[in-house]
């Protein structure tokens, strides 16, 4: 297991390797995808039984890596 950003590991024998909260196995993208279909913080905390700063850690790793994208257009 491997912290790749606060509160965030990636681990090749959980989620097959995809970022989660540390020490669950909630990815990453399942947060970011409640809070994009509407879903509160408090409504994604009760849940999946995490903390507000694990979701927060999750919307600032979501945008770390949006953030490093690039997009090649033609």
């Amino acid at each position: 297991m491997k912290e790749i950003a606060p509160r965030i590991t990636a681990d090749p024998k959980v989620q097959f390797g995809k970022p989660v909260i540390a020490n669950t196995r909630v990815p990453v993208a399942t947060i970011v995808g409640h809070l994009a279909a509407g879903d509160t913080i408090e409504v994604v905390m009760k849940e999946y039984d995490l903390e507000r700063d694990d979701v927060l850690a999750a919307l600032a790793y979501a945008a770390k890596v949006v953030g490093d994208e690039m997009i090649m257009v033609k």
